[in-house]
C-alpha cells in the first residue's frame, strides 16, 4: 500500500513506494467546498481534473458555517489554512439560552475537549474564494454553464451528459459533488433522495455591531418551535467588514405567511424574544435580505457506482444542527484522494473510499437526526426535556468533554482513517491567531 507522510499541521503528502494508479483523467461535478477540494487533492496526485459546473459563474451559496477540527486539518493538507484562519472568526464556545427566561440550555465549550481545539466561523464566500484561488492558482480548468443530468455508461469510461442530451469524452473517473440535489448519484447501487425536513431557516449575512459574544454561536430558543442565532463569521476578504450571521428557524411552508404578515410584524416577534438583535434587524429593510433555507435528510448506503465517487451533499444530507455539513465534505474530498493514493485499481480504491468513510457518516448522520427535533420540531415535550434533563446530565463529566468531541467532529476519529493527523490546534493557534470581531465594525 502506498504510505503517506505526514508534514506540518495535518497535511499529507504520499511517497511513491508502492501501487500507484497512472495519472486518471477525472471529471468533478460541482464546484463547492466538496468539488473545490477535490480537484486541488486530485490534481497534486499527478493526475488530470476538470471541474463541471452547472452556474454560468462558479459561486457560492448561503451565509455562515462552522470549519470543526475536521475540515480545518483537510484545510492545513491543502495548505490553506493560514488563508481561511486569516478570514475567519475563531468560536470558542456555542451558547443557547430560553428566550422567556434567559437559562442557559446549551453550552458547549470545545476548550472541554482535547488538544486546544477551536471551530472557526466563515462565510461560505470566504472558504469558496479560498479554495477557487488555489484551483485558479493551480491552473485548472472549470467549465461554467455546464448542465451535468447523467452518466453515460455504455462504454468502457463512462462520458458526462448535459441536460440538452450532448455528451463529453470519456473519463477514467466521475467525482459527484453536485449537492443533495444531485442527478448523477441514480448511478450508485442503491439511490436515496433527500427527505424534506419540516423546519428551515431565514438567513442573512450583515455587518457585525457587537453586543454578542465574539467567540461563540449565540442562540435564543422558545421551546423548540423558534430557534434564533447569531454568529460572528469574519470577513470575506482581507480588508473588508466583519460580518455576522444571522437566522431565524421557521417551517419553510410558513414563509409566505410571515411575508405576508409584513416585515415590521416579523422584526417585532424577533425584537420580542431577543431584544439584543435589534443591531441585526435594524440593517434588514426588505425579505429580500433573506435567503430561505430547505432542509432535507439521506444517506447513501454505498456513496460510489461504477467509475463514479459521490461526495459531500450528494452523498449525505441532514440539518445543520451539529455543524458538520461542509467538514464532511471536505473529509470526503480527502478520503477520495487517499484511497486513490493508495491502490493501483480504481474499483478498489472506491471501496477504500466508502469504507473509510462509512462510519463517521453513519453516526453522524444518525445523531443529527437525533438532535434536530430538539431544536427544531413541534414537539412540547422534547423542548422540555432538552431545557431540564439534558441540560442538567450535560454539565456532569465527561458530557462536556463528549459533546466537545461531537461537535468538533472527532468521534469515531475520521482523520487516521484517511491518512491525516490531527494538529496540537494550542500551536496552531499561537502561531496563526484568528481576528474576532470585537473590534468597531469598519464603515
Amino acid at each position: 500500500m502506498r504510505r503517506w507522510s505526514r508534514r506540518g499541521h495535518g497535511s499529507t503528502r504520499p511517497t511513491p513506494d508502492g501501487p500507484i494508479l497512472p495519472p486518471l483523467d477525472i471529471a468533478i461535478c460541482g464546484a463547492g467546498p466538496a468539488g473545490l477540494a477535490a480537484a486541488l487533492f486530485l490534481h497534486r496526485a499527478g493526475h488530470r481534473v476538470t471541474v463541471f459546473e452547472r452556474f454560468e459563474t462558479a459561486r457560492p451559496l448561503g451565509s455562515g458555517l462552522i470549519l470543526q477540527p475536521t475540515g480545518l486539518t483537510v484545510l492545513g493538507a491543502l495548505g490553506l489554512l493560514p488563508a481561511m484562519l486569516e478570514l475567519g472568526s475563531r468560536i470558542e464556545r456555542l451558547h443557547g439560552a430560553d428566550a422567556a427566561t434567559g437559562r442557559t440550555v446549551l453550552d458547549v465549550r470545545y476548550a472541554s475537549g482535547r488538544n486546544g481545539r477551536f471551530g472557526l466561523a466563515v462565510h461560505r464566500a470566504a472558504l469558496f474564494g479560498v479554495l477557487h484561488r488555489a484551483v485558479e492558482a493551480a491552473g485548472l480548468s472549470i467549465e461554467t454553464g455546464r448542465d451535468v443530468d447523467a452518466l453515460d455508461e455504455t462504454g468502457r469510461k463512462p462520458r458526462l451528459v448535459y441536460a440538452g442530451g450532448t455528451r463529453t469524452v470519456s473519463f477514467d473517473l466521475v467525482v459527484d459533488a453536485s449537492g443533495a440535489r444531485s442527478r448523477l448519484k441514480r448511478h450508485v447501487a442503491v439511490a436515496s433522495e433527500p427527505r424534506a425536513l419540516a423546519y428551515g431557516a431565514f438567513w442573512a449575512s450583515l455587518a457585525w455591531r457587537g453586543g454578542f459574544d465574539p467567540h461563540a454561536l449565540s442562540q435564543r430558543y422558545r421551546q423548540a418551535s423558534v430557534m434564533i442565532g447569531v454568529m460572528p463569521i469574519g470577513r470575506v476578504a482581507v480588508g473588508e467588514t466583519d460580518q455576522a450571521a444571522f437566522f431565524w428557524s421557521l417551517k419553510p411552508d410558513d414563509a409566505a405567511a410571515v411575508q405576508a404578515r409584513g416585515l415590521d410584524a416579523w422584526k417585532d416577534r424577533v425584537r420580542s424574544l431577543w431584544p439584543e438583535t435589534e443591531a441585526c434587524l435594524g440593517q434588514i429593510d426588505g425579505f429580500e435580505q433573506l435567503t430561505l433555507a430547505r432542509y432535507g435528510h439521506h444517506t447513501l448506503h454505498r456513496p460510489a457506482g461504477r467509475r463514479l465517487a459521490v461526495i459531500g451533499d450528494a452523498a449525505h444530507s441532514t440539518s445543520p444542527q451539529l455543524g458538520q455539513g461542509a467538514n464532511m465534505a471536505l473529509l470526503d474530498a480527502a478520503a477520495l484522494a487517499h484511497a486513490l493514493a493508495s491502490t493501483d485499481d480504481i474499483a478498489d480504491a472506491l471501496a477504500r473510499y466508502c469504507q473509510a468513510r462509512r462510519l463517521h457518516v453513519r453516526l453522524f448522520q444518525a445523531l443529527s437526526l437525533a438532535f434536530t427535533p430538539f431544536y427544531q420540531s413541534d414537539s412540547r415535550l422534547v423542548p422540555l426535556l432538552r431545557d431540564t434533563l439534558v441540560s442538567s446530565v450535560a454539565r456532569v463529566p465527561p458530557a462536556p468533554a463528549i459533546l466537545a468531541a461531537l461537535v468538533s467532529g472527532m468521534l469515531a476519529d475520521p482523520l487516521r482513517r484517511i491518512g491525516l493527523a490531527e494538529p496540537d490546534w494550542s500551536v496552531v493557534a499561537a502561531a496563526t491567531a484568528a481576528p474576532a470581531p470585537d473590534r468597531p465594525a469598519r464603515p
